[in-house]
């Protein structure tokens, strides 16, 4: 074993990063812009203003800033949490008997449980910056919703959850935790909504989507005086708060030397793989440095691997902007077998642009295969692992047990977005041999691809 290495490494306090990168601004190809449904043209910071907060508009839409400075009360806010730990997984390379070195960037270190918290305090503090009253949002299996209500305490405001209807009725304890920091919790789709009413009534035995639980969350909060939406995922800036996470991983790996040859993430709508690996990726983009990233999804919600890369609405209800993305199409609801988060049906417009770029690879797999390597991993890491997470320590498990047939010392860094504590009902049903392997037909992929909407 090495001892030069560290189990856990740190960064100094007056080592976390000031700033976040916006990888857009190295990119040749700029991601393509999101589009005003009703004109098909290219969305103004005016026109997005009435649901996002100022602020947030411009870092939306600004593709040539390279570094934005954080604002020192979200500085303040993330010592509190932050630098998380950059872990050697000694003990999981030895099982796996692996002459590969497994590194995880750890997130699970805040009361919210994830890596969310990066995005949730800056997005509230802009909103209490702006004077308003409250936000609302939508939330799957329920990371961003227990953040977001963290945060916007933290800074006094009204937080209203829309949280998947399946995830409300799995996850209790996740919905608990949001009220105890006094947010206001509602299964969607619901009857306080129009764009709701209408998704039930087509649709009455629907387990819902966050598709669904956006609609109903934008819809609220333009018809309500002084509020705002806000997003846990998929957005541009909510990927520049979350890059957060890999530069404190290069910096803390830099610090001892190490250079990762295989960067992986689990991928959803994009929050946590576009922040662990927008700065390797920044290197590949100016040629300084060469990594193979990995994104790895849910084979039960397939965005990368099986979907198109088209513009597509980014909710169920047709009432937001346009987005070019990798998408399963706005109307496909994933399985409520499945598991966890990951159940967007499109991917952020940067990830895909990259992906389609050939600048990352994409692999999904099933969520038995998922929960196994959760399960191996708890055993010898002593971290119960988040079902998100789980997809990306599967295939770091697979990477590594390839060097072991080659003989090849590939460094592995993966990102370990949080802690599955409040996902038991999950593990419970791996444990009792109850969980199965929901995987969309050609079929059902064929009947959403034919909603899309047809551009010009």
């Amino acid at each position: 074993m090495e001892n030069k290495i560290p189990y856990k490494i740190y960064l100094n306090e007056d080592e976390i990063p000031t700033q976040w990168y916006n990888v857009r601004a190295d990119m040749a190809t700029k991601p393509a812009p999101l589009l005003n449904p009703a004109t098909g043209l290219p969305l103004t910071q005016q026109e997005l203003e009435p649901i996002f907060c100022s602020e947030l508009c411009k870092q939306e839409l600004d593709n040539d800033t390279k570094w934005f400075d954080i604002p020192e009360e979200i500085q303040d806010f993330y010592k509190l949490y932050r630098p998380s730990p950059l872990v050697r997984a000694y003990f999981l390379e030895k099982a796996l008997g692996t002459p590969a070195k497994i590194y995880y960037k750890f997130e699970g270190n805040n009361t919210s449980g994830s890596h969310k918290l990066n995005s949730a305090i800056a997005q509230a503090y802009y909103a209490k910056k702006q004077g308003l009253k409250g936000v609302t949002t939508e939330t799957g299996a329920g990371q961003w919703g227990t953040a977001l209500s963290m945060a916007c305490s933290f800074f006094g405001l009204d937080c209203q959850v829309y949280m998947v209807k399946c995830s409300y009725e799995q996850k209790p304890f996740r919905r608990e935790v949001m009220r105890t920091y006094g947010a206001q919790v509602t299964p969607s789709p619901s009857l306080t909504t129009n764009v709701g009413r209408k998704i039930l009534a087509e649709h009455p035995d629907t387990t819902g989507s966050l598709g669904c639980a956006i609609s109903e969350a934008v819809e609220a909060a333009v018809s309500q005086e002084g509020y705002r939406y806000v997003l846990g995922s998929v957005l541009n800036q909510v990927l520049l708060h979350q890059t957060i996470i890999g530069l404190e991983a290069k910096a803390a790996m830099d610090k001892y030397g190490i250079k990762p040859d295989i960067v992986i993430g689990c991928a959803g709508g994009g929050s946590n793989l576009g922040g662990l690996v927008s700065p390797f990726i920044g290197e590949k983009l100016r040629g300084e440095n060469d990594y193979r990233v990995i994104a790895v999804e849910p084979a039960s919600c397939p965005s990368f691997t099986r979907g198109k890369f088209a513009y597509d609405f980014c909710d169920t209800g047709m009432i937001c902007p346009l987005a070019k993305m990798y998408t399963l199409g706005s109307q496909f609801i994933p399985s409520a077998n499945h598991a966890g988060g990951l159940r967007f049906h499109g991917m952020s417009t940067i990830l895909s642009q990259l992906y389609h770029d050939g600048l990352m690879e994409a692999r999904a797999v099933e969520q038995t295969e998922v929960f196994e390597a959760a399960t191996q991993f708890a055993r010898v890491e002593g971290v119960l692992p988040a079902p998100e997470s789980s997809h990306a320590i599967r295939v770091a498990i697979d990477e590594a047990l390839k060097c072991k047939e080659t003989g090849e010392e590939k460094t592995i860094l993966f990102g370990l977005t949080g802690t599955g504590y409040f996902d038991l009902y999950a593990y419970e049903k791996f444990n009792t041999g109850k969980m199965s392997d929901v995987i969309p037909s050609d079929s059902v992929l064929e009947e959403s691809f034919a909603k899309l909407p047809k551009m010009k």
